[in-house]
C-alpha cells in the first residue's frame, strides 16, 4: 500500500472562508509592526505606543473608561473584548487610529466577525492611508467583490514610478479569488490604459493562464516580449505554458531564447530543469558549468544557492557523485542553510551505498537545527537496515523535547520500521495506542488503517480510511489506499475505480495512483485501459510494484517478451522486492506448466 505523508493539524474554525483569507493577510500586517516579538503591552505591539492614543481633547469619563477596558483586555490576551471596545470607540469618536487598532487586534486575535467591519471603518476614516486602502482592497477581493476592488487597484497603478511593480504584484493580490475569468476581465481593464507597458501584458498573461486560456496567455506574452526584449519573466511563463502543451516545445523555446540572450541564467536554469524532467540528463549536464559561471558573474550573489540547485538536478539525474561535489561546493561558498545540504549529502551517500559516510553527514546536524528530527529519522532507517529494528526504535525513543506533532511523526516512523521488519502486529499495536492517546490527525489515522490492513483487519481499515477522509476531504492518499485495497482484493471494483479517480482529481498524474487505477481496471478485465494507466505510471517512475503490475498486464495481452523485459529491468534495480518476485515466479510457473 502506498503512503503519502505530510502532517497537517486540522483545526475547527468558525469564521467564513473569505474572512480567514483576509485575516491571514491582515495578521501579517499586524505582525510586521515593531514590538511583536517583545513583551510590550498589546497596545504597543499592535499599533505602536503612541500611534493610536486618542487625539480628542475634553474626553468624557465614559470614553476614557472604555479605552482603559480595551487596553487592559488586550494586555490580558482577551482580543475579542479589546478589539470590540476599540471598534466601538472608533465608531463614536470617528478616530482613524482607533479603527486601525480594532482591525489589527481582530486579525491578530483571529476575531473573525470583527475584522471585516473594522477594516471598512478604518478605510472610511483614513482614506489617505495606503495600508488601510490595501487592506480594503484585499477585503473586497477576499469576499469576491472584484468590481468594488477595481478603483482601489487602479489607484495602485497611478504613479508612474511604481506602476510596473504594481502590475507585477496584481496577480499576487488576486490569486485567492476563485473566479479566474472575472480576474482576467479585471486585469485586462486595469491594463487597458497602458498598452505599451510590458509589465501590464505580463499581468494579463498571468491572469489568462490562471483562467486556463493559453491562447490569450501566449498572445500577451508575445506583446511583452516585443515591448521588453530579453526579459526573463515572460520567457519563463511562456516556457511553462509551452511545457503543458509539449515538453519538447518548451525545450526548443528555451534553446532559441538562449541563442539570442545567452546571459539569461534563469531561463538556462529552467531549461536544465526541463531536460532533467524529460530524462535528457547529458543535455542538461552541459549547461551546469555555464549556469554556475553566470551566477558568479551576476549581481545577485547567489552562487551558493545556484550550486546547491545544480546538486539537486544532478541527484535527480542519478549522478550522486556529482551531486555530492556540488553540495560540498555550495557549503564552501556559504550556503545559508548548511544542515539542509548535510541531509542531501547523506542521502547521496546512501544512494551510493556508503552508509558510514551517510551516518557521518547526518550526525553533523545538531539538536538545535530545524533539520535535526529529519536527520534522526533517516539515521534510524539506516540502523534498522544495517543493525536491527529494535536499535532503530531505541534511537528514536531517545530524542527529547518533541512537540506533539513531532511525537506523531516519530511514532509513524517507528511503525514503518516495524512494518518493514514484518512485525505487523507490533506496528499495529503502536499505532492503535497512538490514535487512542494522542490528537488524531488524518495522516495518523491513515497509517493506522494501513497497519490494520496488514493484519487482515479489513473492516477496521475501511472504517479508519473513511474517517480520515471525513477529517480531510481532499486527502488523496486515503481515497487511493481504499480503492487500491478493494482492487487488490478483487472486490467492489466499480467503487474502487471511483475512489481512485477521486484521488487523481486531487493529485493529477501521481504515478502511484495511476498504477492503482490501472490495477483496478485490470481486475475488472479492462486490459486496454489498464495498460494505458500502468504505462503512464511506469513512464513516470520505474517503481518495482508498478513494474510487476505492468508486466502482468502485458503478459495477459500476449506481449510476453515486453513483460519479461519490464520484470528483468525491475529485478536488476530492486532484486528483493516481494511483489515483483512473487509476480515473476507466478508467471514462470504458468509458463512451465503450459
Amino acid at each position: 500500500m502506498r503512503k503519502h505523508l505530510g502532517l497537517q493539524t486540522n483545526k475547527t474554525k468558525t469564521t467564513s472562508r473569505y474572512t480567514k483569507v483576509f485575516c491571514a493577510s491582515l495578521i501579517a500586517s499586524a505582525l510586521s509592526l515593531s514590538g511583536c516579538a517583545t513583551n510590550k503591552p498589546i497596545s504597543d505591539t499592535l499599533a505602536g505606543k503612541n500611534k493610536a492614543q486618542p487625539t480628542q481633547t475634553g474626553l468624557s469619563a465614559e470614553f476614557v473608561y472604555k479605552y482603559l477596558v480595551a487596553e487592559i483586555a488586550g494586555q490580558r490576551g482577551d482580543f475579542a473584548t479589546s478589539g470590540a471596545a476599540f471598534y466601538d470607540l472608533a465608531r463614536t469618536s470617528r478616530e482613524p487610529s482607533l479603527a486601525e487598532r480594532a482591525a489589527k487586534i481582530a486579525a491578530y486575535g483571529k476575531v473573525g466577525g470583527l475584522a471585516i467591519p473594522a477594516v471598512k471603518l478604518w478605510a472610511e476614516l483614513d482614506p489617505s492611508s495606503n495600508e488601510a486602502q490595501q487592506a480594503m482592497t484585499e477585503l473586497y477581493i477576499a469576499t469576491g467583490k472584484l468590481d468594488e476592488a477595481k478603483p482601489f487597484l487602479a489607484q495602485l497603478l497611478v504613479k508612474e514610478e511604481t506602476r510596473a511593480g504594481g502590475f507585477l504584484y496584481l496577480n499576487t493580490l488576486l490569486n485567492k479569488s476563485p473566479d479566474k475569468a472575472a480576474v482576467l476581465k479585471l486585469v485586462q481593464a486595469l491594463a487597458e490604459p497602458y498598452p505599451e507597458l510590458a509589465e501590464a501584458q505580463v499581468a494579463i498573461a498571468q491572469a489568462a493562464w490562471g483562467a486556463k486560456q493559453s491562447d490569450k496567455t501566449l498572445n500577451a506574452l508575445t506583446k511583452a516580449e516585443a515591448l521588453k526584449p530579453g526579459w526573463n519573466v515572460p520567457a519563463l511563463l511562456k516556457g511553462q505554458v509551452l511545457f503543458e502543451q509539449s515538453p519538447e516545445a518548451a525545450i526548443q523555446f528555451y534553446q532559441a531564447f538562449l541563442v539570442k540572450y545567452p546571459q539569461s541564467n534563469e531561463v538556462r536554469l529552467n531549461l536544465a530543469k526541463t531536460l532533467v524532467n524529460q530524462k535528457q540528463y547529458d543535455a542538461a549536464k552541459k549547461h551546469y558549468p555555464v549556469i554556475i559561471q553566470h551566477a558568479k558573474e551576476s549581481a545577485e550573489k547567489n552562487t551558493a544557492e545556484v550550486t546547491a540547485l545544480i546538486g539537486l538536478l544532478s541527484s535527480q539525474s542519478g549522478d550522486y557523485a556529482a551531486a555530492e561535489s556540488y553540495y560540498k561546493q555550495a557549503i564552501e561558498l556559504g550556503f545559508k542553510n548548511p544542515d539542509q545540504l548535510h541531509i542531501y549529502l547523506a542521502q547521496a551517500a546512501e544512494k551510493q551505498k556508503q552508509d558510514k559516510s551517510a551516518i557521518d553527514w547526518y550526525n553533523k546536524v545538531q539538536p538545535a537545527s530545524a533539520h535535526y528530527l529529519e536527520a534522526q529519522l533517516n539515521l534510524a532507517n539506516i540502523i534498522a537496515r544495517t543493525e536491527s529494528a529494535d536499535k532503530a526504535i531505541e534511537k528514536l525513543d531517545a530524542i527529547d523535547d518533541l512537540t506533539t506533532e513531532q511525537q506523531i511523526i516519530v511514532i509513524q516512523s517507528q511503525a514503518n520500521i516495524l512494518a518493514k521488519a514484518k512485525r505487523d502486529q507490533e506496528a499495529f499495536d503502536l499505532l492503535d495506542k497512538a490514535v487512542k492517546n494522542m490528537p488524531n490527525t488524518s495522516e495518523l489515522i491513515y497509517d493506522y488503517a494501513l497497519a490494520a490492513e496488514r493484519i487482515k483487519k479489513f473492516d477496521l481499515m475501511e472504517a479508519e480510511l473513511r474517517k480520515s477522509i471525513a477529517v480531510k476531504p481532499d486527502f488523496a492518499a486515503a481515497y487511493n489506499a481504499l480503492g487500491y485495497s478493494f482492487a487488490d482484493r478483487n472486490i467492489r471494483l466499480n467503487e474502487a475505480i471511483k475512489l481512485i479517480e477521486k484521488a487523481l482529481s486531487f493529485s493529477p498524474n501521481d504515478h502511484y495512483m495511476l498504477d492503482s487505477l490501472g490495477w483496478a481496471h485490470y481486475r475488472k478485465g479492462n486490459l486496454d485501459k489498464a495498460l494505458q494507466y500502468l504505462q503512464q505510471a511506469y513512464n513516470t517512475s520505474q517503481d518495482p510494484e508498478i513494474a510487476a503490475h505492468l508486466g502482468e498486464v502485458l503478459w495477459k495481452k500476449g506481449k510476453r517478451d515486453e513483460a519479461t523485459k519490464v520484470w528483468n529491468d525491475a529485478l536488476t534495480a530492486d532484486p528483493n522486492n516481494e511483489v515483483l518476485i512473487n509476480t515473476t515466479n507466478k508467471f514462470k510457473t504458468i509458463q512451465s506448466n503450459s
